[in-house]
Formats: structure tokens, C-alpha cells, sequence
């Protein structure tokens, strides 16, 4: 099961592994904004009627599953694992709903949201292009 992926170093897959390596490390930024900046300028007040009350634990959620996922796939489409397909669908959809959830509790919105949320939609996209799901764009010549 952990055979290396048959793609070669098609554009899909390199910019898959780009968009994944991209989001892990965004989340990453996003995490020490949330733990060590206390949210970077987004106000305690709107986590009122969730149950959090800092930032801590939602730091630690985006770190940890949003960018863990992120991670993860990254690495296993650098060593062409046949994984790195279902662990890049997997962290497209903990983005996107991350991106989801966190509009729904704290109502309030930011573009950030939809950059990162069709981030997600682009990743899924590059999945089923490289499992043929999605046909490759062809080129001329």
C-alpha cells in the first residue's frame, strides 16, 4: 500500500505537492499567530457564543489537524507514495472544513476564508485530475 505513486513529475502532481507544502506552512504561521500573538488582531469577542474562550485551542486544532493533514500529504507526494493521493484529499477537505466551521461559529467573515477554502477546492481538483477522474487539460502542439 505504500508503493511509490506511478505519476512521474507531471504538472498536476508538482503543483499539488507545491499547494500542500504551501498550506502546511500557512497553517503553521497561522498557529504561532493564533498561540503566540493571542490571534493576531482578530478579537477575543469573537469567540463569544462558541466554546472556546482564547485562541489556544483553535491554534492548536489549525496546527495540528489542518496543517498536520497539509504536512503529511506534502510528504508523502515528495516520496511519491500512492497515500499521498488520499492524504491530500483528506487535507483539502480538513481545510475546507476548516474554513467552514470557523464561519459558522464565529460568524463573522474574512476574505482569508475564501482564498483558503478554494485552496481546498484546487487541491481536490489536482486529486481527481491525478487519478483520472478529472481529464488533463490538453495541450497544443
Amino acid at each position: 500500500m505504500n508503493s511509490p505513486l506511478p505519476l512521474g513529475s507531471c504538472q498536476a502532481r508538482r503543483a499539488l505537492l507545491g499547494l500542500t507544502v504551501f498550506c502546511a506552512v500557512s497553517a503553521a504561521i497561522g498557529t504561532v499567530m493564533a498561540l503566540a500573538l493571542q490571534g493576531a488582531g482578530v478579537p477575543v469577542a469573537y469567540l463569544a457564543g462558541t466554546p472556546f474562550r482564547s485562541f489556544l485551542v483553535p491554534g492548536l486544532i489549525l496546527g495540528g489537524l489542518v496543517g498536520g493533514t497539509q504536512l503529511v500529504a506534502a510528504i508523502s507526494l515528495w516520496q511519491r507514495r500512492r497515500v499521498s493521493l488520499l492524504w491530500s484529499a483528506i487535507a483539502a477537505f480538513g481545510m475546507m472544513l476548516w474554513v467552514f466551521v470557523e464561519l459558522a461559529m464565529l460568524q463573522h467573515y474574512s476574505w482569508l476564508q475564501a482564498v483558503y477554502f478554494a485552496l481546498g477546492v484546487v487541491e481536490l481538483v489536482l486529486v481527481l485530475v491525478l487519478l483520472g477522474i478529472v481529464p488533463r487539460r490538453k495541450t497544443m502542439g
